[in-house]
């Protein structure tokens, strides 16, 4: 099975200061986090507020989850978290 992003949710999880998101793997729900520097390296016009960053995420979206399923398609071990760093970009 391919990973895929049917559900265009996501939220701001402040006391880390990332964004989370899903993907599924058939009936499998797999976490993603993405940091503010890793939002910030990819949207570097954005400020590091709430607001700001999960506009950069809306703006970035399909290249966010085309990174999200390599790194998921290259795990062995197929975990269900994943956290995307800025060095993933």
């Amino acid at each position: 099975m391919t990973l895929e992003f049917p559900n265009q949710s996501r939220s701001f999880e402040a006391t880390k200061n990332r964004v989370r998101f899903w993907g599924y793997d058939s009936a499998i729900e797999i976490t993603f986090f993405m940091g503010k520097e890793a939002l910030m390296k990819i949207c570097p016009e954005a400020n590091s507020t709430e607001i700001a960053l999960l506009d950069a995420f809306d703006y970035t979206v399909e290249r966010i989850h085309q990174i999200a399923r390599k790194i998921y398609e290259r795990s062995r071990d197929h975990s269900y978290v994943y956290v995307l760093a800025a060095n993933d970009f």
